[in-house]
């Protein structure tokens, strides 16, 4: 038999404009309500359904099963693109966070471009975390909640590792022995929060546009 609490955070997530934690649930369910139990029981609920309910960035919403997302595909032009600088940036921010932009052009090896930063500043897949301890005191970047939504990671725990990365033809089969795929956030080094008011400085730039040399 369905609880009410279940009933009434099936309502909830089904009305909201987009995904909601626990806490958010909790705000608006009568005091004591077993949120996590009434969790449990619609993912089994929904198991296998049209619908389901998946975990996006710890938090919850219903969402089109995965097969069945080709009925929901519309072919049209897309008049913005990332770049594949802008990919390859946001790839090295993704695994190597907390990062500062000469970490990222050492990745790369190549000089990076101030608009390809802040390309992805815009469309909030990244944002400034905050400033290394190091002389010079440079600004770090790491990925958002939009990045794990956009990419449907429920944490970045779910980023695929090298042998996946491998199977999608995304790494080269004649790496070195030694190679690994560094975990975000594991030896994270010392950074202080933005002052208040920080923001970035964004550039006219064109997600087409491919940096010199590339």
């Amino acid at each position: 038999m369905t609880s009410a609490t279940e009933r009434q955070v099936e309502a909830l997530l089904f009305a909201a404009a987009g995904p909601l934690s626990l806490d958010d649930l909790a705000k608006r369910l009568p005091e004591g309500a077993d949120i996590e139990t009434a969790i449990a029981a619609l993912q089994k609920t929904y198991e296998g359904r049209g619908v389901e309910l998946a975990c996006v960035a710890d938090r919850w919403r219903f969402q089109t099963a995965a097969d069945l997302a080709f009925l929901m595909t519309e072919e049209r032009e897309e008049p913005r693109r990332l770049s594949k600088a802008a990919q390859e940036t946001l790839a090295i921010i993704a695994y190597h966070q907390p990062v500062t932009r000469a970490e990222i052009e050492a990745v790369r090896g190549v000089q990076a471009s101030r608009g390809t930063l802040d390309v992805l500043l815009e469309l909030s897949l990244v944002r400034m975390r905050g400033r290394r301890r190091t002389p010079g005191r440079p600004v770090t970047y790491g990925t958002t909640d939009a990045f794990l939504e956009h990419y449907g990671l429920a944490s970045l725990a779910d980023l695929p590792g090298a042998a996946d990365m491998r199977a999608a033809g995304l790494l080269s089969l004649d790496l070195p022995p030694d190679f690994a795929v560094p975990a975000p956030g594991v030896g994270i080094p010392d950074e202080d929060p933005l002052d208040d008011g920080e923001a970035p400085e964004f550039h006219t730039d064109f997600l087409g546009q491919e940096e010199p040399g590339r």
